[in-house]
């Protein structure tokens, strides 16, 4: 039984041993899934039991989840964004460039004629194609594939973006964190963000109040009563919602400055990772951030309305990742961004979104229009200005 999978984690350089193997058909006979588990014969829940008992380290993951899906390759079809596409279908030999005036006559399908069509081609390519308005490719028009343009499609194998307009990525996304530790450039960050002060002593009594020393010891005839008194910290709380990969990839300095003077300023910080858009889950190591999610629910219960709320992003991507059902470009949520940042803005009064963006760029995105609206026009960009200006928002 399962014979055949064992030896294809095996030629996967995957250490399972035989034991293991054995749990694993064990777990099996138990019906910890399967026909005798509440919810039969799903490979989701075959799929975790096996990463389960046969890996021991999540350096593996990543093997496993390609020698599980080798194996098991036709078993499901899921109407989702886990169809292979060919690589030679996306290889690279040239890299379209249109004019603004070519741009302007090619015309941008709707979310569900986009998606519909995706699917069509999927049914109908046989082979590599490259220029051309219609087939997945390299170097056209078409809304599918690579290295060319389309006002309005699905990035398939792309390194990187290029004209920001794709509203679906087909790729697995690789992110990396901010480094907490970058030395800053300047002290201006950290001038700006005291403006955000609230000090307060609490604790263990550790400093010496040297004025009540002296009234003390006056009013006790001379003999000396020394006083101690809490260290004195900035009480103010602040959550930190970050924007990480693709487009800010190009103000990767710049936010992990302000990141680490915000931690060396606030006692009281917390932070977490989103992509694009806040959706039902966000993350604190990309490198984890699919097997250690944070759900947005919880976090929304996690910290009181004392918490100063601050999101970090360029708040540039397609409209359909704000306000449409299983717009995200990784997956497809059930409930659309903007659903998410006005729970978050309701549950923390005190908010606002810093931009890296320039500021001059912003007329041009129109998310970033939307973003301003949902944010209640509280978005500042990413100036000694700016920051004072967030600074003395929160303040209030």
């Amino acid at each position: 039984m399962l014979i055949d999978f064992f030896y294809t984690l095996r030629s996967a350089k995957l250490p399972v041993s035989v034991k293991e193997y054995l749990s694993l058909l064990q777990a099996l006979q138990a019906g910890v899934v399967g026909p005798n588990s509440e919810d039969s014969y799903k490979i989701d829940d075959f799929y975790y039991l096996s990463r389960c008992t046969l890996v021991k380290d999540e350096k593996h993951y990543d093997k496993f989840d390609q020698a599980f899906a080798t194996y098991f390759k036709g078993v499901e079809t899921v109407a989702d964004f886990t169809q292979d596409v060919p690589l030679e279908w996306l290889r690279k030999n040239l890299e379209l460039e249109l004019s603004p005036e070519e741009k302007a006559k090619i015309e941008k399908m709707g979310w569900d004629e986009l998606m519909e069509t995706l699917k069509k081609r999927f049914e109908e390519q046989k082979e590599r194609h490259e220029g051309g308005s219609k087939w997945i490719g390299t170097g056209g028009t078409s809304p599918f594939g690579a290295n060319g343009y389309n006002p309005q499609g699905i990035r398939i194998g792309q390194e990187k973006s290029r004209n920001k307009s794709a509203v679906k990525v087909w790729d697995q996304r690789a992110f990396k964190d901010y480094d907490d530790q970058q030395e800053l450039g300047t002290r201006n960050i950290k001038v700006a963000l005291r403006r955000l002060r609230k000090f307060a002593r609490e604790g263990h009594a550790d400093e010496l109040d040297l004025p009540d020393t002296i009234r003390s010891t006056a009013a006790n005839a001379g003999y000396l009563d020394i006083k101690m008194v809490p260290e004195r910290h900035n009480n103010v709380k602040v959550l930190l919602l970050m924007d990480v990969g693709g487009s800010m990839d190009e103000h990767v300095q710049r936010v992990e400055e302000l990141f680490s003077a915000s931690k060396s300023e606030f006692k009281h910080l917390e932070f977490y990772y989103f992509h694009n858009c806040v959706y039902d889950f966000m993350w604190k190591h990309s490198r984890r951030r699919y097997s250690e999610k944070f759900a947005t629910w919880d976090i929304l219960r996690k910290y009181n309305k004392d918490y100063k709320l601050i999101f970090i992003g360029d708040a540039t991507m397609s409209p359909y990742e704000i306000l449409q059902a299983g717009g995200s470009v990784e997956y497809n949520n059930e409930e659309p961004g903007a659903a998410w940042l006005q729970r978050l803005t309701q549950a923390f009064p005190k908010f606002a979104w810093i931009n890296p963006e320039p500021q001059g760029l912003w007329q041009y995105r129109q998310s970033i229009g939307v973003i301003q609206q949902l944010m209640s026009q509280r978005m500042f960009p990413l100036t000694l200005k700016g920051l004072e200006d967030t600074m003395r928002l929160l303040s209030k």
